[in-house]
């Protein structure tokens, strides 16, 4: 999926089919403006490694944890952001370490990190096959089909599932389940089946249909959740003035 809106260009692409369930996407977002455009990027579930170049050729590889609230990318003209949105499974199968420190917050990384360079912002395409190669040399442990499926059943779910259901489902105590999530990453099953069901009412929000779709206890509850992910109410997510929320953005038109 590509498009350009108000000198704002977007893509984004699905991985390999062999890495479809530990990468959400790998995407990019152009500035080609030289106004200063801030951008909003709001809590999906995601770990995720940006690269960044501004107009001045400043080069920055960054990676940021699952977020639980809105976070603000600072205004950049004239600038290339890829990245790479990885499911948290990626965080002991490709990472093979904690993000928990990582929560709300980034860590600057080397410069060649994974071999990437300020060049692979030149073509996104490149880059797009290069970062597949990458996460395919280092995603060598098979992984565990149990945590496997209970992120399988998250996501068909929309978030639309219980604590106790994916206890029963998979056979894994909530209380075991709830250590994972703290120690992998730094919140409960509760918080994160929370964001993925926000995440996915996303589609609706931008289609304008701000009576929620999902199991939300009324329109009340639904609204509260949309301000305390995305900041705002329902109605101005929906204007996206200034192209600022970036997954919105990111989502193809109905």
């Amino acid at each position: 999926m590509n498009f350009q809106n108000n000198q704002l260009e977007y893509m984004s692409l699905k991985p390999w089919q062999s890495l479809e369930h530990i990468v959400e996407s790998i995407w990019m977002v152009i500035n080609h403006s030289d106004e200063n455009k801030e951008g909003i990027i709001v809590p999906d579930g995601k770990i995720d490694l940006f690269l960044l170049t501004d107009e001045k050729g400043a080069f920055e590889i960054f990676i940021c944890g699952v977020c639980t609230e809105p976070v603000i990318k600072p205004p950049f003209p004239k600038s290339r952001m890829f990245a790479i949105s990885f499911y948290p499974t990626a965080a002991e199968y490709i990472f093979n370490h904690s993000f928990s420190d990582l929560k709300n917050t980034k860590k600057t990384l080397p410069d060649d990190y994974w071999g990437f360079s300020k060049d692979d912002l030149i073509d996104f395409e490149c880059f797009y096959k290069k970062a597949c190669y990458t996460i395919s040399s280092k995603y060598k442990k098979q992984m565990d089909g149990m945590k496997q499926k209970l992120f399988e059943l998250i996501s068909k779910s929309r978030g639309e599932i219980t604590v106790k259901e994916l206890a029963g489902k998979i056979c894994w105590s909530s209380r075991q389940i709830n250590r994972y999530f703290q120690n992998w990453l730094g919140l409960t099953l509760k918080s994160y089946v929370n964001i993925v069901r926000f995440s996915n009412s996303l589609q609706q929000l931008k289609e304008g249909n701000f009576y929620p779709e999902l199991n939300y206890g009324d329109q009340s509850h639904f609204i509260r959740e949309v301000k305390k992910y995305a900041g705002v109410t329902p109605t101005i997510l929906n204007k996206n003035e200034n192209d600022r929320f970036i997954q919105l953005n990111l989502i193809p038109d109905a």
